[in-house]
């Protein structure tokens, strides 16, 4: 059980399930994209951790580029999405793979995917840690799913509560109220 900020969490997925889960999204990776351009496009902030352990993994010649885009305050998703930025790498006629630590509503997936598919890439796939199937109302699932998990707020490795606990090495749930 960890605080942060006003909030109680228990631990959710342990550092080591999510290491091996990254282990085999990479090898997943390397023989479907052997021989083709690819791109891995992260979402900052929260997709830093697992951008930077997936990469380590990944065996092919690849390149990595980071945008920024926000749809949360608190808890809640905020219902909106501010403006995409940092996209600096030319992606026309390229496999670009969307690196995300979360989707869930998918309000933010469906802006970045629309943003990037208007650069004409060749083929443009979703690759997310964690999804959220019930709360899914978007346009873009993830092709690849680290874990699918139930609608839980949830924090660590990337993810935060108010720019909070993002450095954690785990992922933590929201304690149930008693």
């Amino acid at each position: 059980m960890i605080q942060v900020l006003d909030k109680t969490f228990d631990v959710f997925l342990s550092a080591q399930q999510i290491q091996d889960r990254i282990v085999e999204m990479a090898a997943e990776i390397d023989r479907e994209y052997r021989d083709k351009d690819l791109v891995f496009i992260s979402v900052l902030n929260g997709s830093f951790m697992f951008a930077s352990d997936l990469m380590k993994r990944i065996t092919i010649p690849c390149e990595i580029s980071f945008v920024k885009v926000s749809s949360y305050k608190g808890m809640n998703s905020s219902g909106r999405v501010d403006e995409l930025i940092g996209l600096n790498t030319n992606i026309e006629d390229r496999d670009v793979i969307i690196l995300e630590d979360i989707v869930d509503t998918g309000i933010t997936m469906n802006k970045i995917y629309s943003y990037l598919d208007s650069f004409h890439p060749s083929s443009l796939k979703i690759t997310s840690l964690l999804f959220k199937p019930d709360a899914f109302d978007g346009k873009h699932a993830p092709d690849q799913i680290g874990f699918s998990i139930p609608n839980d707020f949830v924090v660590g490795y990337g993810l935060d509560y108010n720019e909070k606990g993002r450095n954690l090495d785990a992922i933590y749930k929201l304690k149930e109220t008693e």
